[in-house]
């Protein structure tokens, strides 16, 4: 149900095979695997209409994507990891590559050690609410280093029974901003009846001379077929102090699973606020099997001219 399994989230996307990935190549020290989805989407809304206000709310947002991951076995206590990921998709009329992630790695016995582009430590916390294959994720992602897909990251993950500790390092030089370095670190317990618990901090600076840091909390239950988070950070960039949150919650049914989410962010400069974010997402997911799914989500806008969107979407994993 959750989009992670909490306790070992970071160690499995570095180091597990892809979900549905068919192992192309494996013997005792080696294997390899390729994964992916297929995924045609759409959204309404009346932000999508043309530049000549025809009224064309209807927006194609399809995509493809394709994962490489393999993992190399050097000694009993060193193993070596590598995963690449591309995404495929339209954009203004166009078709356009991006690469979402490619980083390699040492998983050991003190935990695992990648570099790369990869996801910040404090995913595993924002994940406890990103669950919605639709809309979501926006109310907590305050600063650039508490994010994911972050390019020249180096990270280390460790999981101590049931804690889980992540650190790392971003070094933003690449793009002419050589003092928007930032780091981080997050940890969270899972205890066995269901309850987790994570806080993770994150500083750095966001190009010259303008301080940003965020700190993050993050609880999650679930029960049976039954699961409810919520995500609470808090931040400054520069002059401004930023505040936001994320509630959660999803029931699993057979095949269908309903899910709803909550995003509010707030900025305070001089003195004065302002919503960035404010609005509820309703969603439903019915899948058929472990390939093929479709859903379709709801976001209801509570700022002030702000659209509602509906996007309806089926997917195919491979």
């Amino acid at each position: 149900m959750k989009k992670a399994v909490l306790a070992s989230a970071i160690l499995a996307s570095l180091v597990a095979g892809t979900a549905n990935a068919a192992t192309v190549y494996e013997d005792d020290s080696k294997s390899l695997s390729i994964g992916g989805r297929a995924e045609a989407r759409f959204n309404i809304s009346d932000a999508n209409k043309g530049k000549d206000n025809s009224g064309n709310v209807f927006e194609d947002e399809s995509r493809a994507r394709i994962n490489l991951k393999g993992k190399a076995k050097i000694n009993d206590q060193i193993t070596a990891f590598g995963k690449y990921e591309v995404e495929f998709y339209e954009d203004d009329d166009s078709d356009d590559f991006k690469t979402r992630y490619v980083y390699a790695g040492f998983d050991t016995q003190a935990g695992a050690f990648s570099y790369g582009k990869q996801d910040s430590a404090q995913v595993m916390l924002t994940d406890y609410t990103d669950i919605l294959a639709t809309f979501g994720g926006d109310g907590v992602d305050l600063v650039a280093g508490n994010k994911d897909k972050r390019e020249n990251n180096f990270l280390y993950a460790g999981e101590f029974n049931n804690f889980t500790v992540a650190a790392n390092y971003i070094a933003e030089d690449n793009k002419g901003n050589k003092d928007s370095d930032s780091y981080g670190i997050a940890a969270q317990y899972a205890f066995p009846f269901g309850l987790s618990l994570g806080a993770g901090y994150v500083n750095g600076q966001n190009g010259t001379d303008v301080d940003a840091s965020q700190y993050n909390l993050a609880v999650s239950y679930e029960f049976s077929n039954f699961y409810a988070a919520a995500t609470y950070a808090s931040g400054e960039n520069g002059d401004t102090d930023l505040t936001g949150y994320e509630l959660a919650t999803a029931f699993k049914m057979d095949k269908f699973i309903a899910q709803a989410a909550y995003n509010f962010k707030q900025l305070e400069n001089a003195g004065v606020k302002t919503d960035d974010e404010d609005y509820f997402a309703l969603e439903g997911i019915y899948k058929f099997n472990k390939n093929l799914r479709t859903y379709a989500g709801y976001k209801f806008q509570q700022l002030d001219g702000a659209d509602d969107e509906l996007q309806v979407g089926i997917r195919y994993d491979f």
